[in-house]
């Protein structure tokens, strides 16, 4: 025992403690003079774990603490108490320095290669009075419990670096071993081999004294004989077996190759490391995803292996060379049959081993060579393919007016043989051409080619060959307007981010005006904007104040008929354009391109106007190839008779339907229109809901002078709806494609015809009845139905123009002859393809369609000439040039249909004040 102040002296080796003999682990409780209570636990999860030890101690080891021999019977000191926390329980001190004390002593313990006991890594935290260490024979019979958390403990640290080195050697051992017993076994099999080829040559031939000294020297000397006699057959015998079984062997033990460089290098990394198998069937994977050749090189590799192994296979076991033995070997591969006439074992097992490696071949040359063929066909099927045209159209994205517009590119490139057009869209290849086969049209030569793809990606429009492309058709997509839009404008600038450059002009169909100048921003020069709304409803106001323009107007803008042409006739210049207007026998020029001013195209130029070099003329005609100036004819037309046209009176127009471009409609209306007039809108959007929509569009009510809006809410497909209205007394009734059925181009047609016969059957009821003197052509055809020839009569009294979006409905409508409509996807189909033929017209019919400028309007013959004078087309055209017009057309009162550009113009006839003029005039 010592004194509290001295400090514990070391025990010799003769007072060494007590050994324990067999030891436990048990969980201890607090014991009092009753017996068990509840157990001691030094944490609140984990009990104490304490060394029981089976023999009694002969005397205390260490002496206790004479300073704590006052201390209750509970805490006694720490060096005293027998039991200590489990290893996986994190010591409770909190304090830097005790960190220190414990990682120091954990890597000193692991420096000297001694497992760490947690009593005495505990003990060692304590103060210097307790901190006696274990004596070694009591560590090493502890039984310690394991520790959950790796940092916990510092022998789990040391036990891996310590396992590491044995287990490599014990591989390396074993790899070592696999090597001898493979050359063993196969040098075993070549001295057999060599001992039975010697004994057939004993046999075979007499042994000489000559002989004599060579047996000798192989009983004296056999490794002497045997290298110098060894054959090369033994080598490739030898190389054959190394080559089939290295890879086993190399795939066995691949992942301590890593292991055994870091001990080399002496580096040590507690990062995972990836094992080399995973890393090289990584590397494999990525070599066949991005090569698109790897899959036929490694075939290739694979079949150049399998003959030279082979090759050196036969000719270890055959007697052939080795040159024959590849030829076999090549043989073998190619068809597998070729193995049937081997003799003897090896070379029957070589050879069944070779023809099984070249079906294997075979069958994976046949699966590359399918799947290029099936991806090639995929591709092709898909419209993957690049295009490789030049001066052709390209049509970006699909809609319902492709069908239109492809026939009027087809009628078009007629006269030239056809052409070529390109259809890019994010649809699948054959649902394309299977729509298309569908419109049942002959092209007449032209061909129209799809291809899948975005117009927003570069390599799709490179694709479809946009840098040659000689004009570029942007449709608008089957969205509402502001989305549809602001496609179009990516559209365009992904065209405009084509490094190539474009040969041809961009057109766009626009859906709202709005977002016209934006667009025109980004494109510059080359975009030309067609917005169809703004279109039709400028198209369906004209055609109601003047019926009848709806068939003039679908003449001109389609290619069967006559259309606008731009050409520069040399011949013509310094003429006047009163005798340039009779030059043409075949055309009608309306316009002079004027080069000194730009370009800038002028309608109606004045009669005294003089073309000078460079300028071209504007004409109305057959096609490009179908007309030419001639000399100018003698025509005397004489004076236009002294008729003043009749005022203009206040009309009443109702609007059915709700369209988003309705306050355009509401200002071209306010500019044709006298004062007094009043505007009825019947639909089912909320008053207060259309004067905010209105506003929103830029329309100030209180400032419309010429009209007075009239706002009625109802369903037009409703008879009792449309029963409240004065439909009797409406000048002109227009039934708009609705705003939420303009997506859908069958409901939105089944609503405007429900429409149209619900007002002409009320109209029919309650218009009063009147002498009218149908022709026999217009009741010929419905003489057994009496509501038709109601509505009929009805329709003479009243207009009805209806907007039609399927080209379907309007044979429906025509027949009927009960309202005039207007085909709108058909009219914008055929503007998009004339101004992508001839970028030009597009101010042409811009001008057409304004408020302001010239227009396109249907004059009575009294204006021109008397009843039943006899003129020639010539004479009335220059009559028209009395009054600063132009005219190109009539429409006889027996006929239904206007002639444009009649042929030939000589010719005289008499005329009735019931025909009518087709004239390009001024607006007043």
């Amino acid at each position: 025992m010592l004194d509290g102040n001295e400090e514990p002296s070391k025990p010799n080796k003769a007072e060494s403690p007590p050994q324990l003999k067999k030891s436990r682990t048990v969980i201890t409780t607090a014991t009092d003079d009753a017996g068990p209570t509840t157990p001691i636990f030094p944490g609140p999860l984990f009990p104490a774990v304490r060394r029981i030890s089976t023999a009694v101690a002969s005397r205390q080891w260490p002496p206790p603490d004479r300073r704590a021999s006052n201390a209750p019977a509970d805490h006694r000191d720490f060096s005293d108490r027998d039991w200590v926390f489990p290893s996986f329980v994190v010591p409770q001190n909190t304090s830097k320095r005790g960190k220190k004390l414990a990682s120091s002593d954990s890597r000193t313990a692991a420096a000297h290669g001694k497992l760490v006991d947690p009593s005495h890594r505990i003990a060692s935290q304590s103060p210097p009075a307790a901190s006696v260490p274990k004596p070694e024979a009591e560590r090493k019979k502890l039984k310690v419990v394991p520790s959950g958390a790796p940092a916990s403990s510092s022998s789990e640290l040391t036990r891996p670096s310590s396992r590491r080195p044995g287990e490599l050697k014990r591989y390396l051992l074993l790899v070592v071993l696999t090597f001898t017993c493979i050359l063993s076994v196969t040098y075993v099999f070549y001295l057999r081999q060599r001992v039975a080829q010697l004994e057939e040559w004993c046999t075979e031939k007499d042994i000489d004294s000559n002989s004599s000294f060579s047996l000798f020297l192989a009983e004296k000397n056999p490794l002497f004989f045997h290298f110098a006699n060894a054959e090369r057959r033994t080598v490739a015998l030898y190389a054959v077996v190394i080559i089939l079984t290295m890879p086993f062997v190399l795939y066995k033990h691949l992942d301590y190759l890593s292991q055994i460089r870091n001990l080399s290098k002496r580096m040590k990394s507690n990062n995972e490391e990836v094992p080399i198998k995973k890393r090289i069937a990584y590397m494999v994977d990525v070599c066949f995803s991005v090569y698109p050749y790897a899959k036929l090189l490694a075939l290739l590799f694979a079949t150049i292996f399998l003959i030279g192994f082979g090759g050196l296979a036969l000719y270890a076991v055959n007697k052939n060379s080795f040159a024959e033995a590849l030829w076999l070997s090549w043989t073998f591969v190619a068809d597998s049959g070729n193995h049937a006439d081997t003799e003897g074992l090896g070379p029957r097992i070589v050879s069944v081993s070779i023809s099984s490696g070249g079906m294997l071949i075979f069958a994976m040359m046949l699966g590359l060579v399918s799947d290029a063929i099936s991806e090639k066909v995929d591709s092709l099927r898909k419209g993957k393919s690049e295009v490789i045209e030049m001066n052709h159209i390209l049509i970006l994205g699909w809609s319902d007016k492709l069908g239109s517009l492809l026939k009027q590119l087809a009628i078009a490139n007629k006269s030239v043989g056809g052409g070529v057009v390109v259809v890019l869209a994010e649809r699948d290849k054959e649902e394309m051409e299977l729509d298309i086969a569908k419109l049942e049209f002959d092209f007449m030569g032209t061909s129209v080619i799809c291809r899948s793809g975005s117009p927003l990606i570069l390599a799709d429009l490179k694709k479809v060959s946009v840098s040659k492309a000689r004009a570029i058709i942007v449709l608008a997509s089957d969205e509402n307007a502001d989305q549809s839009d602001a496609r179009a404008l990516r559209v365009v600038l992904s065209l405009t981010g084509v490094k190539e450059g474009l040969r041809g002009h961009i057109v766009v169909e626009m859906s709202d005006l709005d977002n016209e100048p934006l667009v025109k921003l980004v494109g510059g020069e080359l975009i030309e904007t067609v917005v169809a709304h703004d279109v039709i409803g400028r198209l369906m106001i004209q055609c109601a104040l003047q019926p009848g323009l709806a068939q003039i107007w679908e003449d001109i803008l389609g290619f069967e008929n006559a259309e606008f042409y731009i050409k520069r006739w040399p011949q013509l210049d310094g003429h006047r354009f009163e005798n340039v207007l009779i030059s043409f026998p075949d055309a009608i020029p309306c316009g002079i391109k004027v080069a000194a001013d730009g370009g800038k195209i002028i309608l109606n130029p004045d009669d005294n106007y003089v073309l000078k070099e460079g300028d071209e003329v504007l004409v109305i005609a057959e096609d490009d190839d179908t007309y030419a100036p001639c000399p100018c004819p003698e025509v005397c037309a004489g004076p236009c008779p002294k008729t003043v046209e009749p005022p203009k009176y206040p009309e009443k127009i109702l609007f059915c339907g709700w369209r988003r471009d309705i306050d355009d409609m509401i200002m071209v209306l306010e500019a044709f229109l006298p004062p007094g007039s009043e505007l009825w809108m019947f639909n089912e959007v909320p008053v207060i809901e259309r004067d905010r929509k209105l506003t929103d569009g830029g329309l100030d009510v209180s400032r419309l002078e010429n009209i007075k809006l009239v706002h009625k809410e109802g369903n037009a497909v409703i008879k009792r709806h449309l029963e409240s209205l004065p439909l009797e007394t409406f000048d002109s009734i227009l039934i708009l494609a609705d705003e939420s059925l303009e997506d859908s181009v069958v409901h939105s047609d089944s609503r405007s015809l429900a429409t149209l016969l619900l007002i002409r059957d009320i109209q029919s009821k309650r218009l009063p009845d009147k002498d009218t003197k149908p022709t026999s052509l217009r009741l010929s055809a419905f003489s057994h139905s009496s509501w038709i020839r109601e509505m009929q009569q009805a329709s003479d009294k009243s207009i009805i123009i209806s907007e039609i979006l399927d080209s379907r409905t309007r044979n429906l409508v025509s027949v009927s002859r009960i309202s005039d409509y207007v085909l709108s996807n058909e009219l914008v189909s055929m503007a998009l393809a004339m101004v992508a033929e001839d970028k030009q017209i597009n101010r042409v019919l811009e001008e057409l369609f304004a408020e302001q400028g010239n227009e396109m309007c249907i004059k009575p013959a009294e204006l021109y000439l008397y009843d039943q004078e006899e003129l020639c087309f010539y004479e009335i055209m220059l009559r028209g040039r009395q009054r600063q017009e132009i005219v190109i057309g009539y429409r006889l009162a027996n006929t239904e249909r206007a002639i444009i550009n009649p042929s030939p113009k000589s010719e005289r006839r008499k005329w009735s004040h019931d025909d009518v003029f087709v004239v390009i005039s001024i607006s007043e």
